[in-house]
């Protein structure tokens, strides 16, 4: 199977190298890899330029800079760089972060995981982060979902999903939409992925107006917004960050901000939700 690797990179020139060293010791060689430089002001052009002068299976395309927007900016930039490619040559199309580290046989392992199961939609490994000298697992999920820094998704899934949502959650959007068309989200949990940009546990901990945004922009409703808002706010048990979110979302919802998800799409997530809330509270 053919991989097509999309990375988006902005000012990564002491991190990149990592991850496409670790693209070329792939002991998978059938790929190709599009970094897209996205308005990076540091060398990312010149680390880039070393791959793509020396090895065929590396390109790239330059942004323009652009406001940081959480998922929205990396979700563009993915796209931008999708566009320049015949997603018909490939097999699995990647969007992959621009400071991780891969196993020597993760394309590989992966390549297996959909060779072998025709359900699989999309598939990764687990993340790990740098802690107090060692790799720990990196626990912000549960080890059930691929997190958006190794998403590898099966073409026809990913077409048929309709590609990536250009918004906040949209790593979250894509595992409930595919799963709603009948394909299977998947872990391998013995690949270890190594995120080197972030160490120790600050990475998990995010500011209330983040957790606000991100239920409204993944198009929960009000019921199932103040349940999630009110699990995260029992985490670091604080009531004031429970209405400091509430707050956040309720300003969204008041703007009537624009949602990147269709009513349909938005009813299926909620319903997702909806399914795992009875699950866990009432067992049904």
């Amino acid at each position: 199977m053919r991989f097509l690797i999309i990375i988006p990179a902005h000012n990564e020139e002491n991190n990149l190298p990592f991850t496409l060293d670790s693209l070329q010791r792939q002991s998978c060689k059938d790929f190709k890899v599009v970094v897209v430089n996205d308005g990076s002001t540091d060398g990312t052009s010149d680390v880039i330029k070393k791959y793509t002068e020396t090895d065929t299976r590396f390109e790239t395309i330059n942004l323009q800079k652009s406001s940081h927007q959480p998922g929205s900016k990396v979700v563009a930039a993915f796209r931008n760089g999708l566009q320049t490619q015949n997603l018909n040559e490939f097999d699995i199309i990647c969007k992959f972060d621009s400071d991780v580290i891969l196993e020597t046989n993760y394309l590989q392992s992966v390549a297996n995981a959909f060779v072998e199961n025709p359900d699989y939609g999309l598939v990764g490994g687990l993340l790990y982060i740098e802690k107090n000298g060692g790799w720990v697992y990196e626990g912000n999920s549960n080890k059930h979902h691929v997190r958006g820094p190794m998403k590898a998704y099966r073409r026809e899934c990913f077409l048929q999903m309709g590609g990536l949502r250009e918004t906040l959650g949209w790593d979250n959007i894509d595992a409930i939409l595919l799963q709603n068309l009948g394909w299977k989200e998947v872990v391998l949990s013995d690949l270890h992925v190594k995120l080197i940009k972030v160490k120790g546990a600050d990475y998990t901990i995010k500011p209330a107006d983040y957790y606000g945004r991100y239920f409204y922009f993944l198009g929960l409703n009000r019921f199932l917004t103040y349940v999630a808002s009110a699990k995260e706010a029992m985490k670091i048990k604080s009531l004031s960050f429970l209405f400091q979110i509430i707050i956040s979302y309720e300003k969204c919802k008041s703007q009537n901000l624009e949602l990147k998800i269709s009513k349909n799409e938005q009813k299926i997530i909620n319903q997702q939700r909806w399914n795992q809330f009875k699950k866990k509270w009432f067992k049904i």
